[in-house]
């Protein structure tokens, strides 16, 4: 018969398994904030170009437009300056990707869609035609953004699934001294190649956290696993 620390930590660990397969899943309820509603705002900007360096690589930003943009997060890619495409275009000012909805999609039944960034994309599938009938492309846009600033960095690096966040800044072009250049889409309504927005941003802020149970249930079976793990190690040992 199993001893019940020895249950625990069996427990414990099946649940931590399937607790961070789910870690991602849209929370249940999703409480919006009235913003989401409203469309992206991109307005004309009388800015001029400037330059911003990271990682001692200087590079040219060329705003187009201001924007400020409130959406939820469906799907996220952080990059790293020192990997794969980012790191052969000399690219440490992309900091992540970030795939968001507003509007009349945050009424469809998004649960029953998947959302995926793959490099520079955002990614939608789903075998529920209602929901796919319900649920309008141009209220979903992949987001590249670009800064400098450190405090800014390390704020966009806490995002998770389903948190509603405000971004604002300058819709805008970016250039290297190596010739690397990315461009930026200045409306919602395109798609394929050049369709995201590069997004210099000012200000980022996490309007409305999500409440991702599966995150909780993963914190705390891991806790219940440690736990387990230390009384198992600390108990005498009793040869059967």
């Amino acid at each position: 018969m199993m001893r019940p620390n020895n249950i625990l930590i069996a427990a414990s660990f099946a649940w931590l398994l399937v607790s961070f397969w789910n870690r991602n899943d849209l929370p249940g309820n999703i409480d919006f904030v009235a913003e989401i509603a409203n469309e992206p705002l991109q307005t004309p900007t009388e800015a001029r170009p400037f330059h911003a360096t990271v990682n001692d690589i200087d590079y040219l930003i060329e705003p187009e437009y201001a924007y400020d943009l409130t959406g939820m997060i469906v799907s996220y890619r952080h990059h790293e300056g020192n990997s794969r495409m980012h790191l052969r275009a000399n690219d440490h000012l992309n900091m992540l990707d970030v795939c968001v909805v507003w509007g009349d999609n945050t009424k469809s039944d998004l649960h029953a869609i998947d959302f995926w960034n793959g490099i520079f994309t955002c990614n939608v599938f789903t075998r529920d035609m209602d929901a796919w009938n319900s649920f309008d492309m141009n209220q979903l846009s992949n987001n590249h953004l670009i800064s400098d600033d450190e405090f800014i960095r390390r704020q966009v690096r806490k995002v998770q699934i389903g948190d509603q966040v405000r971004v604002r800044g300058y819709l805008a072009s970016y250039s290297n001294e190596g010739g690397g250049k990315r461009g930026t889409s200045t409306t919602r309504t395109d798609t394929g190649d050049g369709a995201c927005e590069t997004v210099f941003v000012e200000s980022f802020s996490i309007v409305e956290p999500a409440t991702s149970y599966w995150r909780i249930s993963m914190w705390t079976s891991l806790a219940l696993l440690m736990a387990g793990l230390f009384v198992h190690f600390k108990r005498p040992y009793k040869p059967y």
